[in-house]
């Protein structure tokens, strides 16, 4: 058993984590204010379905900024205390009714260093220390965000990746290699052919979540971005249009967000829309000084990308 820790110690662990935890829920203090931005229709309830993005619903009348945690386990509350889930996946999404859709990926091992902690951990960890809150608070002092934003965030698990491309009728994508991979202790495994494809939500999982022995994560961001181009063109179909307040209504039990359904709509009836240009960006980091060193620094020289 390891011993216990100083009461000093412990006190400023937790006055840090309450000072990130508030930063990170300050984004809740501007929720009120967003009740006059979102459209108070919701045209999707049409018994015919939408014919196209724009009869979704209204867009929003700002640009709104969503943060995007895709978990590492399977499905909500599927960690245990030994093992919590992680996030393998950190996109900020700004949908921008009067610009394009941006896109700014945060890589999983970037280092950010908690006020109490003596050494940085990765960006990727903070999920299971403190939710979606703590993530949102670091991401936003990383990238500079202003006060009360992101303004909203989606918890992904797996199964609900798994269910969202199969409820789209599958993806179409063209993976740069063959990939395989076994884990016994997980019982899971990775068999994917390199080429052009059509996916289901299980082949796309898999994609996502192979690394590669070099620039495994760079590689991955490289797969998200492909994947995510890929499942907004499929949602942009008619067919599939048609489908999505439907869809969305069978996720909702699935994902962790303080969107509204009618919220969900209104920012997809911007980002499908027709000639919506996709702005996707990687926050810069420095080459690692270490050897197999899983942290990496933020490049303070490079240009921030986000927000315009």
């Amino acid at each position: 058993m390891a011993p216990a820790q100083p009461r000093p110690q412990r006190r400023t662990r937790e006055r840090a984590a309450l000072r990130l935890l508030a930063a990170g829920l300050g984004l809740a203090s501007s929720l009120a204010l967003l009740g006059v931005i979102w459209p108070e229709s919701d045209r999707s309830a049409r018994d015919q379905g939408p014919p196209n993005a724009a009869d979704l619903a209204e867009p929003p009348t700002r640009a709104i900024s969503v943060l995007l945690i895709g978990s590492d386990a399977d499905q909500l509350g599927t960690g245990t205390a030994a093992t919590p889930a992680n996030s393998d996946a950190l996109l900020l999404v700004q949908v921008n009714p009067e610009g394009p859709l941006q896109l700014l990926s945060l890589p999983v091992e970037a280092a950010v260093q908690l006020p109490g902690d003596k050494k940085p951990v990765a960006l990727g960890s903070l999920y299971k220390r403190g939710g979606p809150a703590l993530v949102a608070g670091a991401a936003a002092q990383l990238v500079g965000l202003p006060q009360a934003q992101p303004d909203r965030y989606v918890v992904l698990p797996r199964a609900a990746l798994r269910d969202l491309v199969d409820g789209i009728g599958r993806v179409e994508l063209s993976p740069d290699r063959s990939m395989r991979y076994a884990d016994k202790t997980q019982k899971y495994t990775i068999r994917l052919e390199g080429g052009l494809q059509v996916m289901d939500g299980q082949q796309v999982e898999q994609l996502l979540r192979f690394r590669d022995e070099a620039d495994g994560e760079e590689r991955r961001r490289d797969r998200q971005q492909m994947a995510v181009e890929s499942v907004l063109r499929q949602m942009a179909q008619r067919q599939q249009l048609q489908q999505l307040p439907d869809l969305l209504q069978q996720l909702q039990g699935q994902v962790e967000t303080n969107l509204t359904r009618s919220e969900a709509l209104s920012l997809l009836a911007v980002a499908l829309k027709p000639g919506e240009r996709l702005e996707f960006r990687t926050l810069p980091l420095k080459a690692p000084q270490q050897p197999n060193n899983p942290l990496r620094a933020l490049d303070a020289q490079a240009q921030r990308p986000w927000p315009n």
